[in-house]
């Protein structure tokens, strides 16, 4: 499970090498693939060849015009009109497709929350109860955070506990509800550049959170080469 590519086309190739390694049987994506990173088209294109769920997000639908760009920051807003001079009808077309949520599956699947999987961000224990409570099932999958996190609540539906997830974190959620988010393939911000993403494993409920080494040096140069804000290269760096 993925999220949050961002244009950021070495991570999300360092991520998919790593998934490969692991031998999944399906490759999920919570949305985010365009937006801040400067090759939007060549994510898209390699999550619709690769991803065999991929959800729609913020970023993406104010591509499409679905979202006013007037309630994004000033550098995020920069990006969106960036990319939306430039993506390719292609890219359009399979964005459109996505929706921001799916709960079809085992797991429910969220861009940012199952209470408004658009743009809540899920970052509290309480914020966690009150999207469990929300929620057909009993483990919830959000991004939109750029945070690898998990949150658990257990027979007492007053008691929420949770904590980031750094490379390594391996949890069972086999009881009780869960929230868990992968972090961000192509822009972390938890402090530790490396693209993330989170091994969930159906028959155990067993979940690991990993982190991959890129060429973040490649990302920054090609955001370096554009009109994109040369700030979304340098925090590439430090994972903020």
């Amino acid at each position: 499970m993925l999220s949050d590519v961002h244009g950021n086309l070495p991570a999300f190739q360092a991520v998919l090498n790593d998934i490969s390694k692991a031998g999944v049987d399906a490759r999920w994506c919570l949305g985010d693939l365009v937006g801040y990173g400067a090759q939007p088209d060549e994510c898209v294109a390699l999550a619709a060849e690769t991803c065999d769920l991929c959800l729609i997000g913020n970023h993406d639908l104010v591509v499409l015009g679905k979202i006013d760009v007037e309630s994004f920051s000033s550098n995020a807003a920069e990006a969106a009109l960036w990319t939306r001079e430039r993506i390719t009808s292609d890219s359009v077309a399979y964005l459109s497709a996505l929706q921001p949520e799916d709960e079809e599956h085992e797991v429910g699947l969220y861009h940012a929350s199952p209470r408004d999987p658009i743009w809540e961000y899920v970052l509290s224990s309480t914020q966690a109860g009150a999207c469990m409570d929300q929620m057909k099932v009993r483990i919830g999958a959000v991004g939109h955070s750029h945070v690898a996190l998990w949150f658990r609540r257990d027979s007492d539906p007053g008691s929420v506990a949770g904590d980031t997830a750094p490379h390594g974190t391996e949890l069972d959620l086999s009881e009780g509800d869960w929230i868990v988010n992968p972090g961000s393939v192509g822009q972390p911000r938890d402090g530790d550049p490396r693209a993330a993403w989170m091994l969930l494993d159906l028959g155990t409920w067993h979940a690991t959170w990993r982190r991959v080494k890129y060429p973040i040096e490649e990302a920054a140069r090609a955001i370096e080469a554009t009109e994109l804000p040369v700030m979304l290269a340098e925090r590439l760096y430090v994972g903020q």
